[in-house]
């Protein structure tokens, strides 16, 4: 994978719901030695996935609106809980902005094959409180390659 993509992958601030209020994270902290003192979302295993801008190609809104929806849909019918969250970029002439789902107890196989359907390059997995970014487009880099992150709370 492109190291300038990945940095930018790892660097996406993510804004996750929880029930005290959006919790806002990336891939990029340091290494969290205890994961108990993480917000509780990030102990639990989840995945964010979107259907927007497959292979990072854009596409018209209404294009990505109706992926997003069937995504979703899918998603609702495996019976999953699933939140809407988004991904965006945080430096300050960042325009940047892609929804997502927040998808509650998924498995990790699962989430990758998710990907691969809606051609994006990686899914963001989550389990024990660490970050995986996960290629799921050949195209990138081998299928299942992770690049594990660590959370990073943004204020």
């Amino acid at each position: 994978m492109d190291q300038t993509l990945l940095r930018q992958y790892l660097s996406t601030v993510y804004e996750l719901p929880t029930e005290a209020g959006p919790l806002r994270v990336s891939l990029d902290g340091d290494v969290v030695s205890d994961a108990s003192t993480l917000p509780e979302l990030l102990r639990r295993p989840f995945a964010v996935l979107t259907a927007y801008n497959p292979r990072s190609m854009l596409l018209p809104r209404e294009v990505n609106d109706s992926r997003h929806v069937v995504l979703r849909d899918l998603l609702i019918l495996g019976c999953y809980r699933v939140e809407a969250c988004v991904g965006y970029d945080d430096e300050p002439e960042g325009t940047w902005r892609e929804p997502s789902w927040l998808v509650h107890g998924m498995d990790r196989d699962e989430a990758i094959a998710c990907g691969r359907v809606f051609r994006q390059n990686t899914v963001l997995y989550c389990r024990g409180g660490r970050p995986e970014l996960i290629v799921t487009d050949p195209t990138c880099d081998d299928v299942g390659k992770t690049f594990v992150g660590n959370w990073r709370i943004r204020n």
